[in-house]
């Protein structure tokens, strides 16, 4: 081609021809992020050790034998089963100490822990090549991987259960379990603190905490105040008789479990709390979990009364249900500055909403990439002026006004600052009437 072409990104050419750019028009960028993430430190008989690992309720229904080592419907998975009723991704760590994976002459389990114990392998002569084995692996009976006609152990391939030993002799047996399986020792501080540490990487909405040791809720607690206030990471952590923590990124749930866990229904509300819309309330919630929680603290208006002043989060029986009371959290310290709106979840999870969603915003469409100038502002103002509309619109703050948005220059020639003032809305929860008879 003898003429020039292409883009420009000045008038500065050589050759005579077309140079052509084509853009977008400018619109403003809008995207709430989705909720229904869950971070979960958790003792477990089978699972990923060492690192944080990602479930979805599909992966759940579908593939609950590999990854916790049981059916879905099984009784040990109760607590896992009440975190999917309502949130959408968990982030499981799981917790242990000196754990030992389960093995024996011809295998080892793929994770530590006492499930691994009820893993056998069965190696049989093959029909069709009786030079050959058919090697299976049995959970609980149950055949779960089957490799046949294999003549040498290199030709063995670790399945979800258990990697085979490179130097075995293979021979028919009727069936040889894994032994010497073990959760190791009580669960200590350290381990949670691991958990939380390699949980600081990961996005969620709610933290729960599993535990009734004093020492350990509040090594959650001091972690949670630490990410909110100092990190900016905005999420809120549930917790059992946490103490007086006063602080809206604490959620409190007063109620024991009755039975193993008294703890029981942080399962439940994690859940709850990470999945329910930044524009919705788990005011009057009916709880359908599967732990029987007791409500003898939580009879009388008078206990109602003075649990919701300490800011716990409580359930209550209505009728022949039980529900949540009040979605609140553990803020009770009012200032002028910070009200009693700050102790309300449905106001927190608006203002969560906002600062991740800004951030996000500005990180990936202005960091390092806009020009910190008058219509660089101008396409900031925008942007987040459209995001409050969009909350607004479905109905998670009212009263907008976007003139009262500013984006100015700060202090240095890199700084952006802004100022707005938002109102979010709450679910009704309290009806007063008054009846003039005539």
């Amino acid at each position: 081609m003898a003429l020039g072409g292409g883009t420009f990104l000045t008038q500065n050419k050589v050759l005579p021809g077309t140079y052509h750019n084509f853009m977008s028009a400018a619109r403003a960028f809008v995207n709430l992020s989705e909720r229904g993430y869950v971070g979960l430190p958790i003792a477990l008989d089978w699972g990923v050790d060492g690192e944080v690992f990602t479930v979805t309720q599909a992966d759940l229904q579908k593939d609950s034998r590999k990854i916790f080592g049981y059916d879905y419907t099984d009784p040990k998975l109760k607590g896992i089963r009440d975190v999917f009723k309502n949130a959408i991704t968990v982030f499981f760590y799981k917790l242990s100490v000196d754990a030992v994976a389960a093995a024996n002459d011809f295998a080892k389990a793929k994770h530590k822990g006492a499930r691994g114990n009820d893993i056998t392998i069965v190696i049989q002569a093959n029909v069709d090549e009786p030079t050959k084995f058919d090697v299976q692996t049995l959970l609980d009976s149950v055949v779960v991987d089957e490799q046949l006609a294999i003549a040498t152990p290199t030709d063995l391939v670790a399945n979800d259960f258990v990697t085979f030993k490179a130097d075995i002799t293979l021979e028919a047996t009727v069936g040889t379990p894994l032994t010497g399986g073990s959760n190791g020792s009580a669960i200590t501080g350290g381990a949670h603190q691991e958990a939380l540490d390699a949980l600081e990487a990961y996005g969620f909405n709610t933290l729960g905490c599993l535990s009734s040791d004093s020492t350990i809720k509040s090594l959650y607690v001091e972690y949670t105040k630490r990410l909110r206030d100092q990190v900016g990471a905005k999420f809120q952590l549930v917790g059992h008789k946490l103490g007086a923590t006063d602080h809206e990124g604490i959620i409190d749930v007063q109620n024991d479990s009755i039975g193993d866990e008294v703890f029981g229904a942080v399962y439940w509300a994690a859940g709850a709390q990470a999945g329910v819309a930044v524009n919705r309330s788990n005011t009057n919630k009916r709880y359908d979990g599967e732990f029987t929680l007791d409500t003898a603290e939580t009879k009388t208006q008078a206990q109602l009364t003075a649990l919701l002043k300490a800011g716990k989060y409580v359930f209550h029986r209505v009728g022949e249900e039980v529900r949540v009371l009040e979605d609140v959290n553990t803020f009770t310290s009012f200032t002028a500055d910070k009200n009693e709106d700050f102790s309300m979840n449905q106001v927190i999870r608006v203002l969560d909403q906002i600062a991740i969603d800004t951030a996000q915003l500005f990180n990936e469409r202005y960091l390092g990439k806009v020009p910190n100038d008058s219509d660089g502002r101008i396409s900031l103002w925008n942007d987040i002026g459209a995001h409050r509309l969009e909350l607004q619109r479905i109905r998670a703050i009212e009263s907008y006004n976007k003139d009262e948005l500013t984006v100015e220059q700060g202090d240095s020639k890199k700084a952006v600052v802004v100022n707005e003032v938002v109102t979010p809305t709450v679910a009704m929860s309290q009806l007063y009437i008054t009846t003039t008879v005539a």
